[in-house]
């Protein structure tokens, strides 16, 4: 097979969406996601984007994905935060996680950042062993900490 890596476009963004939602399912929480299309489209094509997309096409079906955005680190400077690399279960095993993240890693590169990091399940071994083959560290002394809306908002109405 043959599999072109591009940036995402506009009208991508029912493709990307998609994905998005097999990989809830996958992570064991098909409920979650609440981005509409037309979220990613004012927040990945807006004024002020957001988020920069690349794609992986198959005969011109997006079949994978790759989403990052900037950050900033206090300690680094500009980073590259790579929120989810998505392909679909057909293909993998094919590269296509090797082809997006080597995009995701050039893009950080051309943007002069000094760390590119996101986040992998604890019980996903193939990822975490497809991470580490490609040389990135995984800091299992650190929590991922969140706050979903309701609590957010239930902190700020105890301010």
């Amino acid at each position: 097979m043959k599999f072109t890596i591009r940036f995402a476009e506009k009208n991508d963004v029912s493709a990307i969406l998609n994905l998005i939602k097999k990989l809830a399912a996958f992570e064991k929480e098909p409920d979650a996601v609440i981005v509409t299309e037309q979220d990613l489209l004012e927040h990945g094509f807006g004024q002020h984007p957001l988020y920069t997309c690349f794609v992986a096409e198959n005969n011109e079906e997006i079949v994978a994905i790759a989403l990052v955005y900037l950050r900033f680190s206090t300690w680094k400077g500009k980073t590259v935060h790579l929120e989810d690399l998505i392909v679909n279960e057909e293909f993998r095993g094919q590269g296509l996680g090797t082809m997006l993240l080597d995009e995701v890693i050039k893009y950080g590169y051309s943007l002069g950042v000094k760390r590119i990091c996101w986040e992998v399940l604890d019980w996903n071994e193939p990822a975490i062993k497809f991470y580490e083959s490609k040389g990135a560290t995984l800091l299992k002394d650190w929590y991922l900490v969140q706050m979903n809306e309701t609590q957010i908002q239930n902190y700020i109405q105890n301010l």
